[in-house]
């Protein structure tokens, strides 16, 4: 059987199958939120909410099983958190572009995507990144998955005051806190599989409190739903009328999919020692072209963009390697199609305990930054916060490289920069002023 498992690849000698499928049904239960968010969001927009359940899932499962098979690598994909909502608040609902229009948008720039792969101009963006901010984006990503837990859980909430504050202790705020506090008792005595057990904990603690919704008990198993009143209903007639303000639409979801994906698979990798002596992560080319595939795929059954997904780092802190762990997210994904009502009843309460802890793990790198020197310690520092502060780990990217260029100008030491950093800087600047025109 081992030997099949290199196809994934799966090392005898350095991983554990047990370990791999955990941390597949980890990554998998800490992401599952999206099997119910997605389809709310984009009923939104006008599509049919079942169909997108489904469509939801089909991608998911296409675009992870490259990851699994083609990259080998932990990381699992499904339609974004940001981009979805994008596409149907800002697309369809204020621009006033029908989902169909939208669909057309994330198809275009799904195809660009395996271009640009196929050239190695994402691995090229990704290389010119300076190391100390590569380090950065992992503590970023930390402190946003942070941030997100703890506002899933309840612990936190809006406040006109002071934009966030604490919430007022509930029966969820005080679940999501007792997770945080025993994964935290479980890694410190070193228990594998601490976060996966953790979420189950919370998810039984969670019933008698009401957190927890018990199912239907005649509903528990259901046939999909068909995708056909959206796949394949994309309308690409703004983009060949040449329409400057579609094209800008284009760019702006090729700039979001491409930095959030390159701050997650560099976040995750830095974080977890998954990278080489020179910060570089392998198959880095791979991975990109599963998430342009994903992409791709995903507009044509009728969901939004498909991105790499930051939770990932659960999997991967609970000792996921390998393709296996990715191939364990997917074919979990494609059960939750016969058995949505148990896969969904798991509360994101739950859950907060894995996206905080794992946002303290991704703190480590940290260590590596040069703080001392401000033309580093600054826009490291923008990096990091710019993420939790704009809901964005493309924003704080982009908004970071940014502030290296310029800083570097100003002292005197442009030279240092490549031919590359340049045209990223003009390109960023572009995205900028382009609405503004």
């Amino acid at each position: 059987m081992m030997k099949y498992l290199s196809i994934f690849g799966f090392d005898p000698k350095k991983h554990n199958v047990k370990t791999e499928m955990l941390a597949g049904l980890t990554t998998f239960l800490t992401m599952s939120y999206i099997l119910a968010v997605n389809p709310i969001i984009l009923s939104d927009a006008g599509m049919d909410k079942g169909a997108v359940f489904s469509a939801t899932i089909i991608a998911a499962v296409i675009a992870t099983v490259t990851m699994a098979l083609y990259a080998k690598m932990p990381f699992a994909l499904a339609s974004g958190m940001g981009l979805n909502a994008f596409f149907a608040y800002t697309l369809v609902i204020t621009m006033g572009y029908t989902w169909e229009q939208a669909l057309a948008a994330v198809l275009l720039e799904g195809v660009v995507f395996i271009i640009l792969t196929i050239f190695k101009v994402r691995e090229a963006i990704v290389n010119c990144i300076p190391l100390d901010l590569r380090y950065s984006i992992s503590v970023g990503i930390g402190l946003f998955i942070a941030f997100i837990g703890l506002k899933n859980g309840g612990i936190i909430i809006a406040s006109e005051a002071t934009i966030t504050g604490l919430a007022t202790w509930n029966a969820t705020s005080l679940v999501a806190m007792g997770g945080i506090l025993l994964g935290t008792v479980l890694l410190a005595m070193k228990i594998r599989g601490a976060l996966f057990y953790t979420i189950l904990l919370m998810t039984v603690v969670g019933i008698p409190f009401g957190v927890t919704h018990m199912p239907d008990s005649f509903s528990l198993v259901s046939l999909p739903a068909s995708i056909e009143p959206i796949a394949f209903h994309v309308d690409p007639s703004r983009f060949l009328a040449f329409d400057l303000d579609y094209i800008i639409v284009v760019m702006t979801l090729l700039f979001m999919d491409l930095f959030d994906t390159i701050g997650t698979l560099m976040g995750a990798s830095i974080g977890a020692g998954m990278v080489d002596e020179n910060g570089n992560v392998p198959n880095l080319n791979k991975a990109l072209m599963a998430d342009a595939v994903g992409t791709t795929v995903g507009a044509l059954c009728g969901t939004s963009t498909v991105t790499t997904y930051v939770e990932s780092t659960t999997g991967i802190a609970e000792g996921g390697r390998t393709g296996l762990t990715s191939f364990t997210v997917a074919m979990l994904f494609f059960v939750a199609l016969f058995f949505s009502p148990i896969f969904l009843m798991i509360p994101s309460a739950a859950t907060t305990s894995a996206l905080f802890l794992v946002g303290v793990m991704m703190m480590r790198p940290i260590l590596h930054i040069d703080f001392v020197h401000f033309r580093t310690g600054m826009p490291c520092f923008v990096t990091m916060m710019m993420m939790p502060f704009t809901a964005s780990i493309s924003e704080g990217i982009v908004l970071g490289m940014l502030s290296y260029i310029i800083v570097k100008v100003c002292i005197g030491q442009g030279k240092q920069l490549s031919l590359f950093m340049y045209v990223l800087g003009a390109l960023f600047i572009l995205k900028y002023i382009a609405p503004l025109i």
